[in-house]
């Protein structure tokens, strides 16, 4: 059975294959600090399972890598 490339039941997801190696601009604007860049890939992950879906790291992301997986209750 092939392994899942990210969590999926994190707040935020991020897509490898479109974020910019070195770009910190949803880590910057994450109220909580709950996104980091991961030193081995230099790519941005959720660090922390909080999130306050407040949405400012999608849409300060400019390859659209950035997800905010709202829960039902909340949209």
């Amino acid at each position: 059975m092939p392994l899942a490339p990210q969590r999926a039941d994190v707040p935020v997801t991020i897509d490898e294959s479109l974020c910019i190696d070195g770009c910190t601009l949803c880590v910057d604007m994450c109220p909580l600090d709950s996104l980091a860049i991961d030193p081995a890939s230099n790519k941005a992950y959720m660090h922390v399972d909080e999130c306050w879906y407040c949405g400012p790291c999608a849409a300060r992301c400019p390859t659209g890598a950035v997800t905010v997986n709202m829960p039902y209750l909340l949209r």
